[in-house]
């Protein structure tokens, strides 16, 4: 079996290049990113078992849940960061974020509240002194 490799880069202007040996750059050759038309991916989706495509009714019952993951990175907090700051159990906030569990209908409403304003829900759950 012979192997080919091929080295490439990518330039500043975001062309891909190829690097050969002598240390000349060629650009490859365009090709389209998906050699299907737009209603062969709609037909092969809806032929697709497993790819059924969502509609506008399937949507409005979806299930809206904050990504607990993606909010705690999007506030530069490690779990147990997290956690401490909104009082939420750090197993409970790990059974969310690894799909062990889902959040009830309160705890639902906190993470939008914390997603909303988590700086107003920080302030809120601080120490007041007497």
């Amino acid at each position: 079996m012979s192997e080919t490799i091929i080295s490439a880069r990518i330039r500043s202007d975001g062309t891909v290049v190829r690097c050969h040996t002598d240390g000349r750059e060629t650009p490859f050759a365009p090709t389209p990113l998906r050699p299907m038309t737009d209603e062969a991916v709609a037909s092969a989706a809806a032929d697709d078992p497993d790819a059924r495509p969502v509609t506008p009714e399937g949507l409005a019952d979806a299930r809206r849940l904050p990504r607990i993951r993606t909010l705690r990175r999007a506030l530069a907090l490690s779990q147990e960061e997290f956690a401490a700051r909104y009082h939420i159990p750090l197993g409970t906030l790990r059974d969310w974020e690894q799909g062990r569990t889902i959040p009830d209908q309160p705890a639902q409403a906190y993470l939008t509240v914390i997603a909303h304003d988590p700086e107003g829900v920080r302030r809120a759950l601080e120490p007041r002194s007497a």
